[in-house]
């Protein structure tokens, strides 16, 4: 689960770069960093929830 997370925080990101999403907060191409932070958050939800079981 952690992978596929990953790797679909990746290619938003460089998807980003190249043509921003226009969401809020994400209009410019600079505001790629906050889908990292993002990113790094899910992640640490997804590990807590695994280390759960």
């Amino acid at each position: 689960m952690t992978k596929i997370l990953a790797l679909l925080i990746l290619a938003m990101m460089v998807f980003h770069l190249i043509k921003p999403l226009g969401l809020p907060g994400l209009r410019r191409r600079a505001d790629f960093w906050k889908l990292a932070v993002l990113a790094l958050g899910l992640m640490a939800l997804a590990v807590a929830a695994g280390h759960g079981r």
